[in-house]
């Protein structure tokens, strides 16, 4: 039985006869989407828009990942207004009582904001500031001197409401504070000792103080839950002035800067005026002071001539004999 040799493997196609290595299924597959462009990317979309960084899926990421547009410093401070200057024009009538001084209020704190924007801008409540400069302008001490200020306003209608207002106007100012910002506003305790710059067991009592005498003379006032709601409807009750416009309001406090800023230059120069003055006419030398006149006992008074002596009425007799005029006057001889 003879056995067939066996054949030899053929040569594998990506070696050629001299050696060289040849990658023949990659050349083919390379002159197909030559040849065909068109389906090849009808046949794989997807791998192209993966492949594709400037596809519409990247431009809705680009789109999502800009950054909102950022406010400027005028339409930031122009929101607060809108968003804080209403309650707190009711909050400072609540402390003062009158209605004209409590938008003067508001409207003096928002110029204060305008000229420490930088500051007001970064602080973690800029609301709460704006509230504190508004508080500390209405119960200022100062305002008493002022004659519009020294006659009562008309209180209000309802007989509660003026009950409530006076019971608060009673109070001491740093009471009446504090009882507005955690009764009236819902402040916590600590909060509330720090915006009124006392220690939080100060701010403490207070509180129960203010409740004492509110509980006093307003019995059906005694929960602090019904006290709040009753300051929020007397505060909205009363019809106060609508408060000038944020565009105003800066316009103003940036006049307000101006004026002082000219008031200080002024007084400035005055200043070195007046010791530049000083230094011109002030003596430059030590003067001893007179001494005051004293009798010196021992010494006769200085008095008038007395009565001539024989002798000098021999000169007398003898001068008045001469000559009136000539040398003999002006050139006496010698002998």
């Amino acid at each position: 039985m003879t056995q067939t040799p066996a054949c030899p493997p053929p040569l594998p196609e990506a070696e050629a006869e001299d050696g060289t290595e040849v990658n023949t299924e990659a050349e083919n597959q390379t002159e197909n989407e030559a040849e065909n462009p068109a389906e090849n990317q009808a046949q794989n979309p997807a791998e192209d828009q993966a492949d594709d960084p400037d596809g519409p899926e990247a431009e809705v990421d680009f789109e999502l990942a800009l950054p909102a547009p950022a406010l400027t410093p005028g339409q930031a401070f122009d929101a607060l207004y809108a968003f804080a200057a209403p309650a707190l024009a009711r909050q400072a009538y609540l402390l003062t009582g009158r209605r004209e001084l409590a938008r003067e209020s508001v409207e003096r704190a928002f110029q204060l904001a305008w000229q420490r924007w930088p500051e007001v801008a970064v602080d973690r409540d800029p609301a709460g500031w704006v509230r504190a400069a508004a508080y500390e302008y209405a119960v200022s001490p100062w305002h008493r001197l002022r004659l519009r200020h020294r006659t009562p306003e008309p209180p209000p209608a309802a007989l509660d409401d003026r009950r409530l207002l006076a019971v608060l106007l009673s109070l001491p100012p740093a009471y009446r504070r504090t009882v507005l910002l955690h009764d009236g506003l819902g402040i916590g305790l600590p909060e509330t000792a720090a915006e009124t710059e006392a220690s939080t067991p100060a701010a403490a009592g207070r509180l129960l103080h203010a409740r004492e005498v509110v509980a006093a003379r307003v019995p059906e006032l005694t929960d602090p839950g019904d006290l709040r709601l009753r300051l929020t409807e007397l505060g909205s009750k009363e019809s106060l002035r609508t408060a000038a416009k944020p565009v105003v309001v800066r316009s103003g406090s940036e006049r307000r800067a101006r004026r002082w800023t000219r008031a200080a230059i002024a007084f400035t120069v005055l200043l070195i005026g007046s010791t530049a003055f000083t230094l011109r006419t002030a003596p430059d030398h030590y003067e001893a002071p007179q001494a005051p006149a004293a009798t010196i006992s021992g010494v006769p008074p200085r008095s008038g001539p007395g009565p001539l002596s024989e002798e000098e009425q021999e000169v007398r007799a003898k001068l008045r004999s001469m000559f009136h005029s000539g040398p003999e006057r002006l050139h006496p001889e010698l002998r």
